[in-house]
């Protein structure tokens, strides 16, 4: 007696085996597509962090440093409505090195001390830190991307101390 056709066994096996394709398929599309999204994010991002970047950049170049607010935000309008922007800024802060100074070998005397006391305090004044965000509002919980700029008034004059002995 000759049979023809497939039995149960081989069917299954058949079956399993066409499953299994389909699943490593579908995982290889699914992780292409994660990875396309991924990097259509970071394209939009990076492209709305630099326009906001220079957008703030020509609105307050050659104004005075303190024309610059302290935080401002707003929408990217109907074109991106799932990404927003923040901008916070703050005084330059340099570090002190005095402490470093009068540990060295020798020390350091007070005019070296008061001259650098001095170019501290003027850079402070002279230079303000520009932090821009993008924030994306559209995954689960919102990410934030930022950038940080320095805007320098280069017109601002160094008050020198009077230094004693001089005349």
């Amino acid at each position: 007696m000759k049979k023809n056709g497939f039995t149960l066994i081989e069917t299954i096996m058949a079956v399993v085996i066409l499953a299994s394709g389909l699943l490593l398929l579908s995982n290889s599309w699914s992780g292409s597509f994660m990875r396309l999204r991924k990097t259509q994010l970071s394209t939009e991002v990076s492209a709305l962090l630099e326009r906001k970047m220079v957008e703030i950049e020509m609105e307050y170049a050659g104004k005075p440093l303190d024309s610059i607010p302290e935080e401002k935000e707003d929408d990217f309008g109907s074109e991106y409505p799932q990404y927003s922007w923040k901008m916070e800024t703050k005084e330059f802060e340099v570090p002190d090195f005095s402490a470093t100074l009068t540990a060295q070998s020798g020390g350091a005397d007070e005019m070296t001390l008061t001259v650098m006391k001095t170019l501290a305090e003027h850079l402070g004044k002279s230079v303000k830190e520009v932090k821009v965000s993008v924030i994306y509002k559209g995954g689960k919980k919102p990410l934030q991307f930022s950038a940080t700029q320095y805007f320098v008034d280069y017109d601002k004059e160094i008050q020198l101390p009077a230094m004693p002995g001089a005349q």
